[in-house]
């Protein structure tokens, strides 16, 4: 049986750069060898990293992520339920940075978390177990609290000028990616035409969670009245 040293591997590389290197049949490689092609992040193939098997692996992967039509159900799946698992982390986040500054409002959000996990309990099957009751105003009631209703107003640079404008940013920081999040569901109905009920579901909980928010700014903006802009 032949080896291929380090000394060998390294007359190669002088004449001529290489970034894959391949043991022939009948031959193996020295640690002194392989150490030499790690160094230098040089893919090996040999019994233990076969060229085929990770050219499989390779068109594998190309034919799950390469074609929206070809989308491994799967995936969405994944998709979808790692996007719900990072919107759970940003209530912990924007309940955090609140926590030092108003308290109430940071027990507020601790609590629409709660809510929000019946989305993901939806989703992997169950029914909602704390389902979130309306605080009814002047806009938004129990008729219309699982509609997509809008922002009550537009968030700009005159807002963070307020006392409460850090909590006002990242309130509405948090409704944004909820927003988003509808968009990421209704991708996953795409996909999953027989999940058009559960789709619905999520979403309905989607909306009463950002219209709560809604309020939730319109109080720290100094809301007595609605300030709905119609």
């Amino acid at each position: 049986m032949k080896f291929i040293t380090e000394e060998d591997l390294r007359d190669l590389y002088r004449k001529e750069t290489f970034s894959e290197y391949e043991v022939e049949t009948g031959t193996r490689i020295t640690p002194g060898a392989r150490q030499f092609l790690s160094d230098r992040q040089i893919t090996l193939y040999d019994t233990e990293n076969p060229r085929k098997k990770q050219e499989a692996k390779q068109a594998q992967k190309e034919d799950i992520y390469s074609s929206p039509d070809a989308v491994n159900p799967d995936v969405c799946n994944r998709k979808l339920f790692g996007r719900i698992k990072s919107l759970e982390a940003m209530f912990l986040t924007v309940a955090e940075e609140l926590l030092g500054r108003d308290i109430l409002l940071a027990q507020k959000v601790i609590s629409l978390k709660k809510s929000f996990a019946d989305i993901k309990n939806i989703f992997e099957g169950g029914v909602p177990c704390s389902p979130l009751a309306c605080e009814s105003c002047t806009w938004i009631t129990e008729e219309n609290f699982s509609q997509d209703l809008g922002d009550c107003f537009e968030i700009t640079e005159f807002h963070i000028q307020l006392s409460k404008g850090k909590e006002i940013i990242q309130m509405h920081r948090l409704r944004c990616s909820l927003r988003e999040l509808e968009f990421d569901i209704l991708e996953f109905l795409d996909r999953n035409s027989e999940s058009g009920k559960q789709c619905e579901e999520m979403i309905d909980n989607l909306h009463k969670i950002i219209n709560t928010i809604s309020q939730m700014i319109c109080s720290a903006a100094g809301g007595e009245k609605c300030q709905r802009k119609n």
